[in-house]
């Protein structure tokens, strides 16, 4: 037992025990030590959230729009005071390095969420067409599945946009980093969250997750994560045609075309790469550069990339740390191991702690587009640069991929929007544009189905019908 150990589940208002009185590790992967211990869900414990969430479904979503905008306001207030506790955890359990753990893994659900609780209020709108009146209602029970990578934002763009559509939620976070999903829940009690309408089940994807998945209880799926799962979860959706929402993988390229700004490009495209220590999947882990800069861009990025001080996630100098977990480090390593391309910063040899799942920051340079490195989600520090001849080339090298969640452009303004727009991918960023989070936030190809955030993530949990008279 550890100090950090959360024996129960959150169902019905209440912090019960579990079904069975198995419990999943988590490890601190900077140290590999074993941190704390909470429950091995199982199907039982899934079943009696279901039925939590459906025993509160109808009085949820009968509330007036400003009552649920209430609930959430204080959702709010009460994980905000929890801010630096968030990152501290996520530094622990996924080892973001403290300073980005404050701003990102921290702040960015708590603006998400504060972004919802207004959206929430909004009075909800008939439309007329014709003779047929519009109504929007919420789908009903969601189940939502999520990542490790960004434990607490993946949960609040899933729970607070279904709360604010009137839906119930049963939720599974990753068994890799579930203990700040419990801080938001110890703010849900405290905040006065109507008992069943959210519920906190932990667990392995194959026992709760499947569970969860095929729910007869549960009309709508909303997950991220690997594809591989996707299509498995989707498949368990099938067959019973209930609604799946899915945010997946990316393979995201960042063009920096002739007239760029190539010094601020390969700057910032490198830390969007690096950020988390690579996994993040809107990453863009493809460098494609005009061959009149490509030379100097990857000198840049080199240099770049060696400032990137790799160590522990709570030692202010440290601007990398580790990976998620030992077979995750691994998995990396592998594609470091099998690259032909030109390495030009990093690789296996680069020297690193002792301790824990670090993988150096790593620069390919001559990167074959066909290749495994520009195909394959790596998920950790690699980047790969690959060089283009115009920019039809760019476009079409950035499009050659099953992946289409994010990517950069960088040039003249009216120049990078119109190779922007000719990009197949959910979202791009002209020369460092800021993320926004009220904007609709998903993939086009395999990487996902469905939007998230602002209104069109809102948009994702309600029904549309109609009414004749």
């Amino acid at each position: 037992m550890t100090s950090l150990d959360r024996p129960h589940l959150f169902i019905g208002g209440e912090w019960v025990p579990p079904a069975s009185t198995e419990t999943i590790p988590v490890e601190n992967p900077a140290t590999e030590e074993v941190i704390a211990h909470v429950p091995a869900g199982t199907a039982a414990d899934v079943d009696r959230a279901v039925a939590a969430a459906r025993n509160a479904f109808d009085a949820w979503a009968g509330l007036p729009p400003a009552e649920r905008a209430a609930v959430l306001d204080r959702l709010h207030t009460a994980l905000a005071a929890r801010a630096g506790d968030i990152a501290k955890t996520v530094g622990l359990e996924l080892g973001t390095p403290l300073k980005v753990a404050k701003n990102v893994q921290a702040g960015l659900p708590l603006a998400v969420l504060r972004g919802y609780a207004d959206l929430a209020g909004r009075p909800e709108n008939s439309e007329q067409i014709g003779n047929s009146l519009i109504e929007h209602e919420p789908v009903g029970v969601v189940g939502a599945i999520t990542p490790w990578n960004y434990p607490l934002h993946q949960v609040v763009a899933k729970v607070a946009a279904a709360m604010a559509a009137g839906c119930t939620v049963v939720l599974k976070p990753s068994e890799l980093t579930p203990l700040v999903a419990y801080l938001l829940f110890d703010a849900a009690a405290e905040a006065g969250v109507p008992a069943g309408v959210l519920n906190l089940v932990t667990g392995t994807g194959p026992v709760v997750g499947a569970a969860i998945a095929g729910h007869p209880g549960v009309d709508m799926v909303s997950f991220t994560g690997s594809t591989a799962t996707g299509r498995a979860i989707s498949h368990a959706a099938a067959d019973r045609i209930a609604r799946v929402a899915l945010e997946l993988g990316g393979k995201s390229a960042n063009v920096i075309l002739e007239d760029a700004d190539v010094v601020k490009a390969v700057k910032v495209g490198v830390g969007n790469a690096f950020l988390n220590s690579g996994q993040t999947c809107t990453a863009w882990t493809r460098m494609l550069v005009h061959r009149s800069l490509y030379d100097e861009a990857v000198s840049l990025a080199a240099k770049t990339a060696a400032g990137y001080t790799v160590g522990d996630p709570f030692d202010e100098a440290t601007r990398l740390g580790p990976l998620v977990s030992g077979v995750q480090s691994k998995r990396v390593r592998g594609f470091v191991e099998r690259a032909t391309a030109r390495l030009v910063a990093g690789g296996l040899d680069a020297p690193l702690p002792e301790k824990g799942y670090f993988v150096a920051p790593t620069v390919f340079a001559d990167v074959d587009p066909e290749s495994e490195l520009a195909q394959e989600e790596i998920f950790g520090p690699v980047l790969s640069i690959i060089p283009f001849a115009d920019d039809d080339d760019a476009v079409t090298i950035a499009n050659n991929s099953r992946y289409g969640l994010a990517g950069g452009v960088w040039g003249s303004d009216e120049r990078a929007l119109a190779v922007a727009r000719r990009m197949r991918t959910g979202a791009v960023d002209i020369n460092g544009g800021a993320f926004n989070p009220a904007a609709p936030f998903g993939g086009y190809k395999q990487s996902g189905v469905g939007r998230e955030l602002g209104e069109y993530g809102l948009a994702e949990f309600r029904q549309v019908k109609a009414i004749q008279r």
